[in-house]
């Protein structure tokens, strides 16, 4: 069955192109039967199978909807089950995606990432390489919110600082960033030292004040679909009458309550992605969507680049970390990416302002 569903994508089990894949131990079969997603993920974290370019794979595998056809398991209907039963992502559980992700060690991500740690999409429309295009993507922000010298910024998610200081630097900006690791927070809080930045360890809901522009970049994956109303109305509470609020994330084609149960498992806990539906709705009565603007594509380039400069590194990272977890890492990075060349998976910039404003200028 399995194999046919594979025939059926155009992989071949034991094939010659480079998106085949080669089965080493035959308990991979009863993996994915029994565990869908997670058992394919852990099969390959452990050398079950391989593929000489995975994220071919994937995007074949995702066009042909392989993913909906195996994961009907019972782990991920445990999973499901979780999601619509708690609130996985409350206040108390914000920090276990920082001490499991982003808390892995300032190292990993300084050898994959850009010179300013952006661990989000670059723009790559007029871009010829990683750092011009995260370069790009902060500009794009920047110009987006209409940022001018002594404007008061607050960042949800503010990462390892990137956006702040770039805000701070180039716009004269005053920022105020909220991210739940530790290792971003010290990160940023050294980079940011001699600039107007503070930079909270705290939830974003712990936000207070108000702004004439509240942003994120890549913190709504974290914020779970029970959320996307406190999302908004945080980011309203905080917004001055006359700003601009401003998204930035992955968005699915469907809406769900979870990730799939392998990302959730070893990449992202509690972390999934929202729809155009789920987003409209927490958006309604509270914002006027200003602008919507999809560069997922651009995605699929950053995620290659970002497997490029960690394979580089590996023989320095090896030191920190075993060949489970560069199988892991890989099969994150580029299963990713098949993704999103897919069109599985999108990247959304959300314009917003609060009703009666006026309309912020129109970018070409």
């Amino acid at each position: 069955m399995l194999r046919e569903a594979l025939g059926k994508a155009g992989i071949e089990v034991g094939g010659k192109n480079p998106w085949d894949i080669q089965v080493k131990d035959r308990s991979f079969y009863e993996r994915i039967i029994a565990d869908g997603v997670l058992g394919l993920g852990e099969s390959y974290m452990e050398g079950g199978w391989s593929c000489a370019a995975l994220d071919q794979f994937v995007d074949r595998a995702s066009r042909a909807g392989l993913e909906e056809k195996i994961q009907d398991s019972w782990s991920n209907r445990l999973h499901i089950i979780k999601s619509r039963a708690f609130n996985l992502q409350k206040v108390k559980r914000a920090f276990q995606v920082g001490e499991q992700h982003y808390d892995l060690g300032n190292d990993l991500y300084t050898a994959m990432l850009d010179s300013r740690m952006q661990y989000t999409c670059g723009y790559w429309r007029n871009a010829k390489d990683l750092e011009k295009a995260q370069l790009a993507k902060l500009d794009l922000v920047c110009q987006k919110i209409q940022l001018k010298k002594g404007m008061h910024v607050l960042e949800f998610g503010c990462g390892w600082g990137g956006f702040a200081r770039y805000a701070a630097e180039r716009y004269g900006a005053v920022v105020t960033g909220y991210t739940v690791a530790k290792e971003q927070a010290a990160y940023a809080r050294e980079k940011c030292r001699k600039l107007p930045v503070t930079i909270h360890l705290e939830d974003y809901r712990k936000a207070t004040g108000q702004y004439d522009a509240v942003v994120s970049i890549g913190i709504m994956e974290h914020v779970g679909y029970r959320n996307y109303a406190t999302y908004m109305e945080t980011a309203e509470r905080c917004l001055k009458d006359d700003g601009i609020a401003f998204v930035h994330t992955i968005g699915g084609n469907r809406s769900t309550t979870i990730a799939n149960a392998w990302i959730h498992k070893y990449i992202f806990p509690n972390g999934m992605l929202p729809s155009v539906a789920q987003l409209g709705r927490a958006m309604e009565g509270r914002f006027v969507m200003e602008d919507w603007h999809n560069f997922g594509p651009d995605y699929d380039r950053t995620l290659m680049a970002w497997h490029r400069n960690f394979v580089k590194a590996w023989p320095k990272l090896k030191k920190s970390f075993d060949d489970r977890f560069y199988r892991m890492w890989e099969f994150y990075l580029l299963g990713s990416a098949g993704a999103f060349r897919a069109r599985s998976q999108q990247l959304w910039q959300i314009v917003m302002t609060k009703e009666g404003r006026a309309m912020p200028p129109r970018l070409n």
